[in-house]
Parts: C-alpha cells; structure tokens; sequence
C-alpha cells in the first residue's frame, strides 16, 4: 500500500498559528474599549487652562509631568493590544518586539511619573493607585527581564500580570460612570476608593484564573523562538 506523502512533508506550524483572526473575537472590542478610553479621559486635560487639575501650588512641573505620563500611558495602553494578540507574536514577531519595548519603556516611565505626582491626586484612594503604580512597574520590568533570558513562559506570565495593572484604569472610569448613570446613592470616597482597588484587584485575578486554565498550553512561538 502506498504512502500519501502530503502527510509526511506538510508543515505542522505551531497551534495558534493556524487560528484565523476573526477567531479572536476579544481583539476588536479591547481595542475600542482602549480608544474609547483614552479619548474620554485625555481631551478634557487640553489645553492646561481649562483642565481639571488639583491645586499643585509650588510644583510648576506638575502639569508637563502629567502630560509625559499621559503620553506613556496612551503609547502603553496602544501597544498592549498588540503584545497580546497572538496572530501578531506569531506571524510577525518583529513587531512583537519592537511595539514590547514602546511599551515597556512607556510603561516605566509613566509609572514613576505617576509616583511623582500622586501626592497632588485626592487622598481618597491613593493607597489604591501607589499600590497599583508599583505593581505596574515591577510586572513590566520584570516581564523585560525574562524576555532577556528568552524565558518565554515567565515572560509571558509577568507581561499579562502588566496587562492587567494597565488595564485596570477602564475599569474605574466604567465604575464611577455606571453608578452616576444609574442614580446610585453612594458615598463619593467609597466611590472612588473602591474604584481605585477593584479594577486591579479583578483583573489580576482574571488573568491569574486564564493563566491556570491555559497551562500547559504551547506557547504558540514564532519558529526561531522554540
């Protein structure tokens, strides 16, 4: 009997290579959400004059501040969307990595900003924010490390982490404006201090709970990767 030898000279290819785009059904909408985001929340910071800033007097830098850690968060927000869209690891891993280093040094940066200008936001929910700001910081390096050491599974892990401290911002914005839309008679600093905790909180949790169920799952790495 003869051999189909289709079956021996096909290339295999990694698993999630073979996935169509429109199988990713979370890609389009994550990254309306984040437009959607970023417009709301930037255009009413410009021009300085008319933006709803908290009383800096005696830091005349706190608004130049506060526009390069707009700049790093918007650039960070942007690029994430493509760090974990799987089609573009895998098919176009060039741009993997250079949108991966926008966004960690966009990442570092507006978070140490961020921790500068902190004390200015309202006390109401600092604790909150801190909290968050280091645990972006430490994720993203972190996450720049292992890819260093091209440990691919620790990068990948600590780089959702990131993903999900990030993304943690939408989440208050939804909560605060859900409540107001609603008519929801809350207290504004339980409002805001639990905006400030629960966007994180959930979505490291989320992440934590995606990256139990996907392990043992093959990474699906661009072929001079594995």
């Amino acid at each position: 009997m003869a051999l189909d030898t289709r079956e021996l000279t096909a290339p295999a290819g990694p698993p999630s290579a073979r996935v169509q785009w429109w199988r990713r059904p979370w890609i389009a909408p994550l990254a309306l959400i984040v437009v959607a985001y970023l417009i709301f929340q930037i255009r009413p910071y410009v021009p300085e004059s008319t933006a709803p800033l908290p009383d800096h007097q005696g830091f005349p830098l706190y608004y130049p501040l506060l526009v390069v850690h707009m700049i790093g968060g918007t650039l960070a927000m942007l690029t994430v969307i493509l760090q974990v869209w799987p089609r573009i690891r895998v098919h176009h891993p060039t741009v993997h990595r250079i949108s991966g280093r926008v966004y960690v040094v966009s990442a570092l940066v507006s978070a140490v900003i961020g921790l500068i200008i902190v004390r200015f936001a309202p006390p109401v929910g600092q604790i909150g924010v801190v909290c968050a700001t280091l645990l972006w910081f430490a994720f993203t390096l972190t996450g720049f490390v292992w890819a260093r050491r091209r440990d691919w599974e620790r990068h990948r892990r600590f780089m959702l982490y990131s993903f999900a401290i990030v993304m943690n911002n939408v989440w208050g914005v939804l909560i605060v404006n859900t409540i107001f839309a609603f008519g929801i008679q809350i207290d504004f600093n339980y409002l805001l201090e639990g905006a400030r905790w629960i966007g994180w909180v959930a979505n490291l949790m989320i992440v934590q709970w995606w990256l139990y169920r996907t392990a043992g799952r093959p990474l699906g790495l661009p072929a001079r990767r594995r």
